[in-house]
């Protein structure tokens, strides 16, 4: 790792080394099932469960609301195809900046014969309040909408949503993958019923992530993965206890150290784009009010984005979603700011994390700068 200026935490972060000592005597020494009934699984069970005070701490829930997945990917897919039809409500509304994980499964929700709207944002990626209660009718089922976009680091308003949401009798699905861990959340106050979230976001291990449901609507989802009946029996199959370990922890970390975090970040964020705004024909993308402190979306125009990543060398930044990365297509996000394909095409994504350092900016601004007049002097 130290051999890489690693700028790219929105895709990934490296698990903390409590996190990493925490989880290990669940690998072997601890090792029971946690749904045994003997003395040796109920002692892995009440560790469990007090991994998931934490978890639920971390976004002000009750530990009984959260049901553990591979992932944020899988959590979206339980929330979206769950959900039951209720009063003839089929209708969905979305972003069409939504992460892939929300947009394939819409996609797929479409073909099994449910409406969806896909509503644009305005170019700041901000959605228009006015336009989403235009769309609600009284057969919506629910609106879903990303809390903070991993690509431009938009915050989107997600109370002021809920509460036209709410007005409508409406459900209210945020994926939270790029906010929890990183800013205060309490899911309560913001109105969400349902949320997405992932551990690899916040120093925790890959695959363990979360759907937080309020316990006023878990009984109209369905299971999407049946067999022992656990968790509820909303998610079948044997808990992955080094995980919800390690997931706890890093939910207990990112509680004591959020503030710190966030400062830091915002500071070496700033300190990034001062560097970089300085080089001619570069801006940035997306609303620079209402975004989290640890992203940047830069548009380097008359550079292409993908040979500049691959000039970059052991300098870590990314020019979309992780999960599209090896394309060379615009980014969907971009597109649907309303942005042409050659600005798209020429931006990229700077995200940092809480071992940034001032020395990983200087040396990745004074290396792009460099790179980027070789690119447009040919």
């Amino acid at each position: 790792m130290n051999d890489y200026v690693y700028l790219d935490y929105n895709a990934t972060t490296p698990v903390d080394r409590r996190v990493v000592d925490a989880m290990i005597p669940y690998f072997n020494s601890l090792y029971a099932n946690s749904g045994s009934s003997h003395l040796f699984g109920l002692t892995v069970k009440e560790a469990i469960e007090e991994a998931g005070e934490h978890i639920a701490e971390l976004i002000s829930a009750n530990p009984k609301e959260i049901i553990y997945t591979s992932g944020a990917t899988e959590a979206v897919n339980l929330a979206l195809k769950g959900i039951k039809k209720s009063h003839g409500k089929n209708h969905i509304i979305t972003l069409k900046t939504e992460h892939k994980a929300v947009l394939d499964t819409c996609h797929y929700l479409e073909e099994q014969g449910f409406p969806v709207t896909y509503l644009n944002t305005g170019k700041d990626g901000l959605l228009d309040l006015d336009e989403l209660q235009n769309e609600i009718s009284d057969k919506t089922l629910m609106v879903c909408i990303m809390y903070v976009n991993n690509e431009t680091g938009v915050i989107q308003p997600i109370k002021q949503i809920a509460e036209i949401t709410h007005k409508h009798d409406c459900l209210l699905f945020c994926d939270a993958t790029q906010a929890v861990g990183k800013i205060e959340m309490n899911v309560k106050d913001l109105g969400i019923d349902v949320m997405a979230f992932s551990a690899h976001k916040f120093y925790g291990p890959k695959g363990i992530g979360a759907l937080y449901i309020s316990s006023a609507i878990k009984k109209r989802t369905d299971p999407q993965i049946h067999g022992g009946g656990q968790q509820f029996n909303l998610r079948s199959g044997t808990l992955n206890v080094p995980g919800i370990i390690g997931m706890g922890k890093a939910a207990e970390i990112a509680l004591a150290e959020m503030e710190r975090d966030a400062q830091n970040s915002n500071e070496l964020r700033n300190r990034l784009e001062n560097s970089l705004l300085k080089i001619s024909g570069t801006s940035i993308n997306g609303n620079q009010n209402s975004r989290i402190f640890n992203t940047t979306n830069i548009c380097f125009s008359q550079v292409n984005a993908e040979q500049m990543i691959l000039s970059l060398g052991n300098i870590c930044v990314s020019s979309g979603s992780a999960c599209n990365a090896a394309t060379t297509r615009p980014s969907h996000v971009l597109k649907a700011m309303g942005m042409e394909d050659r600005d798209a095409l020429s931006s990229l994504r700077f995200s940092l994390g809480k071992f940034t350092t001032p020395s990983d900016i200087d040396i990745a601004a004074h290396k792009i700068e460099k790179i980027i007049l070789q690119l447009r002097n040919g």
